[in-house]
């Protein structure tokens, strides 16, 4: 069985194409979005998902979130007195999400076709390909999350010559994608996009603006905010989507046994963020330039990702392209939806049409050359081969010169990127080939990219003068892990221990009435201390009948103090 999964830095999602449409899958709560959170308890066991998210604001020190943003870095997030990758937190969510497809399905899951946002570099990637395989899942294809929302959208189905500008903003990245579809081909005209920018970055501003007003707090207690994001995260994450309903609220927060509140407008949110906003401007200019169209020129632009609920959102792009966006498919289940279809079309779904899907290179490509400037060289120089938003696959090829006399070989310095200085693009490997002892210019060699859709580079050098060739293909990068290092974190998450799929909401209502417990005080402090004491007790008589009863009642119970949020 095939799966379509939304894997992101908030919440992720899972879906399959089957009797002609995509279809999500509940998670064990009955949730279709599982929050992208993984935490170690006491006792060493692992929580995933809405629990995780819950533990996250009693024990932040054995909890972590939005770790996508460190996809294809070395950088390691500690859970108690162990260390985890990126890649690895993202594989026990994928895990948790492939049990519950597996048990909604009733067979087992085995590939997957897994969204990435347009912008993720190689490193990033191949992280994700990696999260897969740690997760037991063959990784059939990573799908652009733009393109994803325009199978979700059903751009294959519109007339040809048919454009959506596709608006993705998600907790922690942002992609903005020109798409086209013609003669039963889906072609990305265009990505750009930011992947440190998503509504989180909004939830911190209202945390900031919260931290900036707030009377109550001591310099010193106003330090300490500042210092842990997560003692306020959760209340400033609320703020924003009560923003989003209304045009004003109350954020507020336990902190010491104190009560702290402020009261925030809309329009104190839209100031603070002005300059996030001004930061979704420029991919969005960035790619329409490169798609040669005009804001006219489009007939759709789509609003996917939960952070384009705000209001602030749509109305910026209203502004930019005076017409109302399309967003008639929930925006935190679109991208699951188009990579459930995608699926569909990989296990050839006999209600889907053959669709080609065609990608484009989101980076440049290139090496580091020298350049000849007046009568100085200047080195360190970026030289493209592929551009940028070159459709994939492609080849192309460039010749290069020696610069010193008998030079006995060039090192192609491999690179991914757009800054002209070739040092500070991305390293994606080295390769060399040996050269005739040639006066400085007369030496040449030719050096060919050739990408494809699976996103693997292969890199071929021709002596010209001689014939001889040598080649590579970019499969490592400096944070990419090993094989050795893949065994290695295989054998660590096997030693995990898990917490049965069925004892998942029980875990959910002991972590919810903690945090409450936290952020209460008074009677409502000691009902909740009661609720939690009369759960533990049902939940030792492991007496299946009464704790499905206690579990509605805990709930009730929890969401009488709380609102039944859930994020």
């Amino acid at each position: 069985m095939i799966v379509g999964i939304d894997l992101g830095t908030t919440n992720s999602l899972i879906a399959v194409f089957r009797d002609g449409r995509p279809q999500l899958i509940p998670n064990a709560l009955g949730d279709f979005s599982t929050p992208s959170a993984v935490a170690l308890d006491e006792t060493g066991k692992l929580i995933v998902g809405l629990a995780a998210r819950e533990r996250a604001a009693t024990d932040p020190g054995r909890s972590a979130q939005a770790f996508k943003r460190w996809m294809g870095s070395d950088r390691t997030v500690t859970l108690g007195d162990r260390k985890f990758r990126a890649e690895e937190l993202s594989a026990l969510v994928l895990q948790w999400l492939k049990a519950d497809a597996e048990a909604f399905l009733g067979e087992p899951v085995t590939e997957a076709v897994i969204t990435v946002p347009a912008y993720f570099n190689e490193a990033q990637r191949r992280a994700t390909r990696t999260a897969g395989e740690l997760a037991g899942l063959k990784v059939e294809r990573l799908l652009n999350e733009p393109t994803a929302a325009g199978l979700a959208y059903g751009l294959q189905d519109r007339p040809d010559n048919s454009t959506f500008l596709v608006f993705d903003l998600g907790g922690g990245t942002f992609d903005v994608s020109v798409l086209e579809y013609f003669d039963g081909v889906v072609e990305v005209r265009a990505s750009a996009g930011d992947t440190r920018l998503g509504g989180e970055d909004f939830a911190h501003a209202a945390g900031k603006l919260f931290l900036e007003r707030c009377t109550g707090l001591s310099p010193a207690e106003r330090e300490r905010l500042l210092q842990d994001p997560t003692l306020w995260w959760r209340a400033a994450e609320q703020a924003k989507r009560d923003l989003s309903e209304r045009d004003q609220t109350v954020m507020g927060l336990m902190l010491d046994g104190r009560r702290l509140e402020l009261e925030l407008t809309r329009a104190d949110l839209e100031t603070a963020t002005a300059e996030l906003l001004q930061r979704l401007r420029r991919p969005i200019e960035r790619a329409l330039q490169d798609a040669q169209l005009s804001p006219t020129a489009l007939d759709e632009v789509v609003l996917v990702g939960g952070a384009t609920r705000m209001p602030m959102i749509r109305q910026l792009i209203t502004r930019l392209f005076q017409r109302l966006p399309l967003r008639t498919i929930d925006p935190d289940q679109a991208i699951a939806q188009g990579a459930a279809v995608q699926a569909g079309l990989k296990a050839r779904d006999a209600a889907l049409e053959e669709v080609v899907l065609t990608d484009v290179m989101p980076f440049s490509l290139g090496v580091i050359s020298s350049q000849q400037i007046g009568q100085q060289r200047v080195g360190d120089r970026f030289s493209p081969i592929i551009e940028r938003n070159t459709p994939v696959p492609v080849s192309r090829m460039n010749r290069y010169v020696t610069v010193s006399d008998n030079q006995s070989h060039v090192e192609l310095d491999i690179r991914q990127g757009e800054s002209p200085v070739g040092s500070d693009n991305l390293h994606l490997g080295k390769l060399e080939i040996e050269l005739p002892p040639l006066p400085a210019g007369q030496a040449e060699v030719e050096v060919r990219f050739t990408y494809d859709a699976n996103g693997l580079l292969e890199v071929d050098v021709r002596d010209v003068q001689r014939g001889r060739t040598a080649s590579t293909l970019i499969r490592n990068t400096a944070t990419e892990m090993s094989e050795a290092q893949i065994e290695q974190a295989l054998a660590r998450l096997r030693m995990l221990k898990r917490h049965p799929r069925d004892e998942e909401e029980n875990r959910y209502l002991i972590e919810r009435a903690k945090r409450l417990y936290e952020d209460r005080l008074g009677a409502e402090r000691e009902a909740i201390q009661h609720w939690l004491s009369q759960f533990e007790q049902v939940l030792d008589t492991q007496d299946g009948r009464a704790i499905r009863q206690a579990r509605v009642q805990m709930r009730e119970a929890l969401d009488s103090v709380d609102g039944g949020f859930r994020f």
